[in-house]
């Protein structure tokens, strides 16, 4: 994944590699827009069961890159859906796929901001499901801030949905994920050179902004941040498969995801959890309960 090297400017040299890679994402099989604006639905098939009926509900997707995510959700019945992202041409191809489906700004609306900054960017601040989708928190420096900014979001009796990679998968080799060459407990940066993008499997894609400078939060620290902020855990679920070719000798199954050769032992590659904001915050958190 990299070392620690030079951290500064973690925001801008993020941005500029992000911002970069949306042209190349827009016409890259893997987001498959016209499939989308066909009517694809984009969510992984365990999504909708795990996160639940979202009809009527106001949802604000934080990190959302080209919204497709947040517009599906639309699809599937939310009344309301705003996406947040800090790459401009990102938000800009939201904004074009929402007009070409036909979709109003009341319907669906994209916001240009950091995520620590959502608070104040966002067109309002009030939510019943913040949904974090993948390859996301491992960007943000400060998971705590993080998880206070979902809770301060979220209406009382409204849910975080995250979707995300396993830490595990940061920390291991790139050949085949079966040994552990970096920490996994670590409060320091991963910072990583990496021309090209993951819609190509050999990263072949000219790109000129390639530092990567990001941030392993273990499965103890997300939990204890959602818990210090309030939010009660309803569940949380690890995956043995993932999206794309995360290590060199990963397979791609009958089912469209990636996984590991026959033989390999199987490692969690995705982990999902459910968090809720209770009804009445003035009892207070208390040991245990507010976890399991």
């Amino acid at each position: 994944m990299g070392n620690q090297g030079d951290q500064t400017g973690w925001r801008d040299r993020n941005h500029a590699l992000w911002d970069e890679r949306v042209d190349i994402h827009a016409v890259s099989a893997s987001y498959n827009i016209d499939g989308f604006l066909k009517g694809d639905d984009v969510l992984m098939d365990f999504e909708p069961g795990e996160i639940g009926d979202v009809t009527g509900k106001r949802l604000v997707h934080l990190q959302c890159h080209m919204g497709q995510e947040t517009l599906t959700w639309l699809r599937r019945g939310a009344s309301r859906v705003v996406g947040l992202d800090f790459s401009e041409s990102a938000i800009g191809r939201a904004r074009e796929l929402a007009a070409e489906l036909g979709f109003s700004s009341t319907e669906a609306a994209f916001t240009v901001a950091d995520l620590y900054d959502a608070p104040n960017a966002l067109p309002e601040t009030e939510f019943d499901v913040v949904y974090v989708s993948m390859g996301s928190i491992n960007w943000l420096p400060d998971i705590g801030r993080w998880a206070r900014i979902v809770a301060d979001l979220l209406i009382p009796g409204g849910i975080l949905y995250l979707n995300e990679f396993h830490p595990v998968t940061h920390v291991l080799d790139e050949a085949t994920g079966t040994r552990f060459v970096h920490d996994y407990i670590t409060s320091q940066a991963m910072v990583r050179e990496a021309p090209g993008t993951y819609t190509d499997s050999d990263r072949s894609a000219p790109t000129v902004h390639n530092t990567a400078i990001e941030w392993i939060h273990s499965l103890g620290d997300v939990l204890s941040a959602l818990a210090v902020a309030g939010l009660r855990l309803e569940f949380l679920h690890e995956h043995d498969r993932t999206v794309f070719r995360h290590f060199a000798n990963f397979e791609r199954g009958a089912d469209g995801w990636w996984g590991p050769p026959p033989g390999q032992p199987r490692i969690p590659l995705l982990y999902s959890l459910k968090a809720s904001k209770p009804l009445n915050l003035s009892t207070g958190i208390t040991c245990g309960s507010s976890l399991y």
